[in-house]
């Protein structure tokens, strides 16, 4: 799957992830659009051709993910922390000529999204998150509705294997699954998005994925909680948008929870489950572009 008007690139970002797949387009101010799990860039199909009327957009791969390169998980998952998905992808704008940029996130993009505006106040200027609270948030304040909405963080981040092994046994299922429990409106994402997503959830992915989760409870806490001892906040103007059918909206005050870690959060909900680019293209377009100017 490739969008219309945008060239596919392989970029060299000299980090452990090598390579970078990223698609680029249009022309403006640059806008860097990451994607979440279980999924890859192609998630931002109906989202990215219509941002890049104003502004060039690259529509990127997390490490591991999609088309872009791994290294071996670790046992710690620190090949696969926030900290260095973030610098994969700085690098990646930098390498396309982009010292300072935007950046809309969702789900573990956000995440990446978040991290990068904390470790590279220089280089992000305005970041948007879709369908997240911050990660120490949620971890910090576990209880039996996260525990229960979010079943698969504890899952995914399970070692020896076990996530692994079970999820080969049947990965597009396990795929079809997600997006549509995930989902308020699952007929709205189309069956060639769907496919794309199975194809490109290869045993690397499965197991880039796992550590990515790993990490959530491991070095991406260990970084959350030495910038909450130290009082550091992200200082760049954030946006959080959510799904009001999502878990993420009923648990939560998802703006006060991010207004809490922010300098300048604003944000709202939008009429979708979990997959807002997917399910609400049009309000989710237009949120991003009137943010981002």
């Amino acid at each position: 799957m490739r969008f219309s008007g945008f060239t596919d690139r392989r970029v060299p970002v000299g980090t452990a992830a090598g390579t970078v797949a990223a698609w680029v387009g249009g022309d403006g101010p640059p806008l860097l659009l990451l994607h979440g799990y279980p999924q890859c860039r192609a998630m931002w199909h109906l989202v990215a051709p219509e941002l890049a009327r104003e502004r060039t957009v690259v529509v990127a791969d997390l490490r591991g993910y999609g088309e872009t390169d791994t290294p071996a998980p670790d046992e710690t998952a620190t090949t696969h922390s926030k900290r260095e998905m973030a610098a994969d992808q700085v690098a990646l704008m930098r390498e396309l000529g982009f010292a300072t940029f935007d950046v809309a996130g969702h789900d573990r993009g956000g995440r990446v999204a978040h991290r990068m505006a904390l470790d590279h106040p220089d280089a992000v200027r305005r970041v948007a998150v879709l369908d997240i609270l911050p990660t120490r948030t949620l971890l910090r304040g576990t209880d039996l509705g996260f525990a229960t909405a979010y079943w698969h963080w504890y899952f995914l981040a399970q070692g020896g294997g076990l996530p692994e092994r079970m999820i080969g046994g049947d990965p597009e299922w396990f795929v079809r699954e997600i997006m549509r429990r995930w989902s308020a409106y699952p007929d709205r994402i189309p069956a060639d998005l769907l496919d794309e997503y199975v194809r490109r959830f290869t045993p690397s992915a499965v197991a880039a994925s796992c550590a990515d989760y790993r990490a959530a409870i491991g070095p991406d806490l260990e970084h959350d909680d030495a910038d909450a001892a130290a009082g550091r906040r992200v200082e760049q103007p954030l946006l959080a948008l959510w799904g009001s059918r999502g878990a993420m909206g009923r648990m939560y005050d998802v703006l006060a929870s991010w207004t809490a870690v922010c300098a300048n959060a604003t944000g709202h909900a939008v009429d979708s489950g979990h997959f807002l680019p997917e399910e609400a293209p049009e309000e989710t377009t237009a949120a991003l572009a009137a943010f981002f100017g």
